[in-house]
């Protein structure tokens, strides 16, 4: 599903990553994890098209992602890619339906295509009764099921999660976990988390560990 071959990454002389080798199978579940700096953001966004490497391949059930032009590229990150974030990156000015509409605007969707697959998501996850809410109206839980659904928008064969407990509570941190394991179950998505929380770690197929730029 996602062949990760090589990669090196450096921010002027710094060498974050030393040359990564990573297979992820489909449907898997990986947690990356390693101390701040280590390299485990970084490596996230290239796997997911967001930043490209120094050296090194990354292909995505067998497209060598890199060798795209910047154009197909995006296309293609936002068909095949779902993200959540620490933060949740909402727009605040959108309404929680408008959020998770997002990428299937970009795709140039008919709005009358996207609108009731949204509010499905949404409903699905919950927010039924919040989908004309906007985010500061909304819980930390409540913006990290929004993100959720944004990132299911697509129906995208891959999400990846960078902290996705990191801004939660107790509670929410657990709602999330039984989340992203049920998305894993109901679309069958291969998903990749960089987390410092154990507990979210523990729901993992596979823990991997990044030390100084490389897999441990």
């Amino acid at each position: 599903m996602i062949e990760v071959k090589n990669i090196h990454k450096s921010f002027g002389e710094l060498e974050v990553l030393k040359g990564v080798d990573l297979n992820v199978k489909k449907g898997e579940i990986v947690a990356i994890i390693g101390k701040s700096g280590a390299g485990k953001t970084t490596l996230l966004q290239i796997i997911g098209t967001l930043d490209r490497p120094t050296k090194g391949q990354v292909l995505i059930e067998g497209t060598d992602v890199f060798a795209m032009k910047d154009k197909d590229l995006a296309a293609f990150r936002n068909e095949h890619i779902g993200f959540i974030f620490q933060f949740h990156q909402l727009l605040p000015e959108f309404t929680a339906l408008e959020n998770v509409c997002i990428p299937a605007m970009i795709a140039r969707e008919k709005e009358t295509d996207y609108m009731p697959r949204a509010e499905k998501l949404l409903r699905e996850l919950g927010l039924g009764d919040r989908l004309n809410h906007k985010p500061n109206a909304l819980s930390g839980g409540e913006k990290q099921r929004v993100a959720a659904a944004r990132a299911l928008m697509m129906s995208p064969d891959i999400i990846l999660a960078d902290e996705p407990t990191g801004s939660l509570d107790e509670k929410n941190k657990k709602e999330l976990s039984e989340l992203l394991l049920k998305l894993r179950k109901e679309y069958g998505q291969t998903i990749l988390l960089v987390t410092h929380d154990k507990e979210l770690a523990n729901i993992a197929d596979r823990v991997i560990e990044i030390v100084d730029g490389v897999i441990k």
